[in-house]
């Protein structure tokens, strides 16, 4: 075990000292050089919350706005040691909006602290972190039940704790948890049992930490390497770079690309450091093989037998997004070097990290914890999170602002998917637009109510039927009245309505009409799903570009007049947002132009672009 590394995590919620307790185990442990010692007293002075005394959490809060607001916001790691044993460990945040931060350092954590204040007892988001834990797979809890001085040492009081803990881990399934109590400012407990808590006959925190279980060796499984970097240093020289992920490789292995089925041999292990007769998980390599196969960022190499490939997979998200996660929006799906452009088919269930119990809901909101389906815009290489971390973990992308928005295990390829084939059919797009003499495309016009979206469109068709072309409108409120008559105006709502509305078109497209969709569609997210529903050059985006204020002294409908007055809710300009299009192809400033003459601008756009003759 003396060489043996336990990768741990120190979690809880704001104020539990978690950086206290770390300092004052890297105190304890000897592991804080002279220098460092001195800056410490100075800066326990100046910044301490230790009366007279030495301020550990210092040691770990490095930044200067964590040192002023008393919290911890980024994720320090410390390298320490015992006389048995070697430790990374994460200081994690505890606040709520510092959650994803808090994920990061678990997801690669053998043994969690989760640290407790013995005044407050058990908190939302000290069960938060217990839940996020045990889904990123880590199987041992240490229960620090700290400030036990702030209680009087009361064994009751942290009994009550202990017990409440242990019956919320049973929910939980498969969790050893051992419950320690401790005074970090103090050091009561941390290295060696306290005669203050003489009724404590466990072991101290580091006495805990020294026993624990480091998460099983991927050596043994089968050979697996994400392919990070396509190597090519000189004409003659075409490796592929990654870690290795689980398993060994060694010259004259056969490999064989999952993504592609084709299989190959091992030429060359190489490193920085010369050839490699053997590589073992973690080590960096690139391979070098002995004929050419088409390999690309993102694949993977693997020894048989071969991980599954799915284009729809079932996944534990944790949401850290200030916009609600909905069914039908999509992101970017990051795992490993892979990326896919991820649609949520469905929300299963949200989970109630109070009781562990599966919700129904239609959304995940910042900081809840869900059962998902993702369909991806091509099949993805994985192996379930609980199995290989490394093969199975992903994030999710704002594929706008480019955010991190959520932290993703995958659980399961969608089995419901398995039975579901494309159809071959003998009449394709092609020949049904060259009967009608015409390219199809959508012609998607955005913009605010009352802009002029549905006057323009109309008046587009008018003159596109009198020049003999076949199109179709598919309206806003129409739509409304048939397909989408069972949604509401929720932002949930919003973005199904044109996830629905994206799918039409492109079945129009097929059947090759030229297709004009009138909506709001105040997100660009979701206009970027309808374009990406068709060809890139079958889009066009057109921006009706008229001011509120105009759009208001229109009102065709009474809309604003309503929506003003409160009897409209999540109106679009007036309490839900409208994300104007950045670079669409028409861009229509209505001010001061009659509707026929926008129309045929759009006309003269489209004849430009060779959709029509």
């Amino acid at each position: 075990m003396a060489d043996s590394i336990l990768r741990v995590l120190a979690c809880g919620s704001v104020d539990d000292g978690k950086s206290t307790l770390i300092g004052r185990l890297l105190f304890e442990c000897g592991r804080i050089p002279d220098d460092v010692q001195v800056a410490l007293e100075r800066d326990s002075r100046r910044w301490g919350t230790v009366q007279g005394g030495i301020d550990y959490a210092l040691l770990v809060d490095g930044l200067s706005a964590e040192r002023e607001q008393g919290i911890t916001i980024d994720v320090a790691y410390r390298y320490f040691e015992s006389g048995a044993r070697r430790f990374i460990l994460a200081d994690t945040p505890g606040h709520e909006q510092y959650t994803r931060n808090m994920v990061t350092g678990a997801s690669t954590a053998d043994v969690a602290i989760l640290l407790v204040d013995a005044r407050k007892g058990l908190l939302q988001q000290t069960r938060r972190h217990a839940a996020i834990a045990s889904m990123l797979g880590i199987r041992q809890v240490l229960l620090a039940v700290n400030k036990m001085d702030l209680v009087g040492y009361d064994r009751s009081v942290f009994s009550a704790i202990a017990d409440a803990f242990a019956a919320f881990a049973v929910r939980l399934g498969g969790i050893a948890v051992t419950a320690i109590p401790v005074c970090a400012v103090a050091g009561d407990n941390v290295i060696a049992r306290s005669p203050r808590m003489a009724w404590y006959r466990g072991p101290s925190l580091l006495a805990a930490l020294e026993e624990a279980d480091g998460r099983p060796t991927a050596e043994d499984a089968a050979f697996r390497l994400p392919v990070q970097y396509v190597n090519r240093t000189t004409s003659d020289f075409r490796g592929f770079a990654g870690t290795v992920a689980s398993g060994s490789v060694t010259p004259g292995m056969r490999v064989t690309n999952v993504t592609s089925r084709v299989s190959t041999t091992v030429a060359r292990i190489v490193t920085m450091d010369g050839d490699l007769s053997v590589a073992r998980p973690g080590t960096p390599i690139t391979l070098v093989l002995d004929e050419e196969i088409d390999v690309s960022r993102g694949d993977i190499l693997a020894a048989t037998p071969l991980p599954a490939t799915a284009d729809r997979v079932i996944a534990e998200i944790a949401w850290f997004g200030e916009t609600a996660l909905f069914r039908g929006r999509s992101y970017l799906l990051a795992s490993g070097p892979a990326l896919r452009v991820a649609t949520v088919s469905r929300i299963q269930h949200a989970l109630d990290v109070d009781t562990l119990e599966d919700q129904q809901s239609e959304e995940l909101k910042f900081n809840e914890i869900g059962t998902v389906s993702l369909s991806l815009s091509a099949p993805l290489p994985f192996v379930p999170y609980r199995e290989k971390p490394a093969l199975g973990g992903f994030i999710l992308i704002d594929r706008v602002s480019r955010d991190t928005v959520g932290a993703g295990m995958i659980v399961a390829g969608d089995a419901a998917s398995s039975d579901l084939h494309w159809h071959r059919q003998d009449i394709d797009k092609a020949a049904r637009a060259a009967l009608k003499g015409q390219r199809p495309a959508v012609l998607w016009f955005t913009g605010l109510s009352g802009a002029g979206k549905s006057t323009v469109a109309n008046l587009v068709e008018r003159r596109l039927h009198a020049l003999g072309h076949h199109t179709i409108i598919l309206d806003g409120d129409n739509v409304r009245h048939g397909l989408n008559r069972d949604l509401g105006f929720s932002e949930a709502d919003r973005v199904e309505n044109i996830r629905r509305v994206a799918e039409i078109s492109r079945l129009f497209v097929e059947a090759g009409l030229i297709v004009l969709v009138s909506f709001i569609s105040p997100y660009r997210t979701e206009r970027m799903l309808a374009r990406e529903r068709v060809t890139e050059d079958e889009f066009l985006e057109i921006y009706v570009d008229t001011p509120i204020d105009e759009c208001r002294r229109r009102d065709p409908k009474g809309l604003y007049a309503r929506a003003d007055a409160g009897q409209i809710r999540n109106f679009t300009g007036i309490d839900a947002p409208y994300e104007p299009p950045e670079n669409p192809e028409i861009h229509l400033r209505t001010l001061g132009t009659q509707p026929e003459e926008l129309a045929e601008v759009v006309v003269a756009e489209i004849r430009k672009r060779g959709f029509i003759g």
